[in-house]
């Protein structure tokens, strides 16, 4: 017994000295999430909407501060926060909150938040960050006549090319999901960053959470496509639209010749959706296959769809494509296309054994929320570090540009009263088929 007691409070003090090792190991990841900045952490401020529980804000930015999930590990930040602007500050607002908890500074301006300067300072201003992140998406804005929620993207990425400008110095932006609700507004948002030479990373979380062996291979002859998606608790088209056409882009870009653009578009709703589908068999024929070929036997029953609505977009290369929201039927959100030279349609790649690098353990769902978003903050960190945005821009410019045009077709102003007004129309069930020379956007992906 005397010898095992020597040996016993040897091991009681190795375990001491390694859970304080430990515990010192914690206290200096916490402290440097707490706003130390380090050499290797590159200062950035966020423009914001509203930061609140559930928001975009919330789903992403948080991951800078409590740090992400991604590929089957954790990441702390790189990245140092410094600075940020709310637009709006609603009741469950996290920002104040968390500026007290991780040192930044909340500003009344974009100006001020990118320069950290007030703006009743004399003299000139320079660059105060390396990066800025525009997330645009929640808060209480209106709505137009075509059921478009007026976000202010435009209006805050206008402000920060402005400081841009002035200081003479431009620094890698990520912009949160469409660029705007506007086309003419996009564009100048794409021309600014290809004016200026800075760093432009857009649009949906989605994309990013493929892994490379559950992506086409490059140059695949795709000739048609389905994509189908759902959203039960959203009504308009605005919002989760502009993930349905990410969702289908991120595959179809990948075929032979790369991307050429879009001719044409046009939205259906309602009963009008399957007189398309009954007129375009090839159309009927992926959908079924979608939902069955990706889900095992599920079968896909039209009486089980709640206000269907389908985007007809017409390719300049020649593929037809078409996306169909099926809210009510299980195995949406899938793909099947055709490809030239094969009677059957073809799936997703879904190799054994390959996670999406997004997928979390049950075991750690609750500590990492809303992880799907945390390819954004990942790639967001490359691209302040030399790296190049995880697609291209011109991705985010066309969908932005096809889900404007699918808005416009739903909808039909009356130009005889009032002057020109859009103020009077009407909503259509049918839409008008709307050319779109404009989307004739050319880029190729690269792996």
């Amino acid at each position: 017994m005397r010898n095992i007691l020597p040996f016993v409070a040897l091991m009681l003090l190795i375990a001491n000295i390694q859970a304080q090792k430990t515990e010192n190991t914690q206290d200096r990841s916490r402290n440097s999430l707490k706003g130390t900045p380090g050499p290797e952490r590159k200062k950035i401020a966020l423009i914001i909407s509203e930061y609140r529980p559930g928001s975009h804000a919330d789903a992403i930015v948080t991951k800078l501060f409590e740090g992400y999930y991604y590929g089957g590990k954790r990441y702390e930040p790189i990245v140092q926060v410094v600075s940020m602007y709310t637009d709006q500050v609603p009741d469950e607002d996290m920002s104040r909150d968390l500026a007290a908890r991780f040192h930044f500074k909340i500003l009344p301006s974009v100006r001020e938040a990118l320069t950290l300067t007030s703006n009743n300072s004399p003299g000139g201003r320079k660059l105060a960050v390396e990066g800025v992140m525009l997330i645009c998406e929640h808060g209480v804005y209106p709505y137009n006549e075509m059921l478009q929620k007026l976000y202010p993207r435009f209006e805050l990425y206008k402000q920060i090319i402005d400081v841009f400008r002035e200081t003479g110095q431009s620094v890698p932006v990520f912009s949160d999901k469409h660029l705007s609700y506007d086309w003419f507004k996009a564009k100048w948002m794409y021309d600014q960053s290809l004016d200026l030479k800075f760093p432009l990373m857009a649009g949906s979380s989605l994309p990013l959470a493929l892994a490379p062996d559950q992506k086409f291979e490059l140059g695949t002859p795709f000739e048609k496509a389905v994509w189908t998606w759902s959203a039960d608790f959203i009504g308009n088209k605005d919002s989760y639209g502009f993930h349905a056409l990410e969702e289908l882009e991120c595959r179809i870009e990948r075929r032979e010749g790369g991307e050429t653009g879009i001719k044409a578009v046009q939205c259906f709703e309602g009963t009008s959706v399957w007189e398309w589908t009954d007129a375009n068999p090839w159309a009927e024929r992926l959908l079924e296959a979608s939902v069955r070929g990706s889900n095992g036997n599920i079968s896909f029953n039209r009486e089980n769809i709640k206000d269907p609505m389908l985007f007809v977009l017409e390719y300049n290369s020649g593929l037809q494509a078409a996306i169909f929201r099926i809210n009510g039927q299980k195995g949406s959100e899938s793909f099947a296309g055709y490809i030239r030279g094969k009677s059957e349609p073809v799936f997703d790649p879904k190799p054994p054994g390959v996670l999406s690098p997004v997928a979390v353990p049950d075991s750690l769902r609750r500590r990492y929320r809303y992880n799907n978003f945390s390819a954004q903050v990942h790639y967001f960190e490359q691209m302040l570090s030399g790296g190049p945005p995880p697609n291209p821009v011109e991705r985010t410019l066309l969908t932005t540009g096809a889900l404007a045009a699918l808005c416009e077709s739903s909808y039909l102003p009356d130009t005889s009263m009032y002057g020109k007004s859009n103020q009077h129309g009407k909503y259509l069930e049918k839409g008008r088929r709307i050319l779109t020379p404009h989307l004739k956007i050319s880029y190729q992906i690269l792996n």
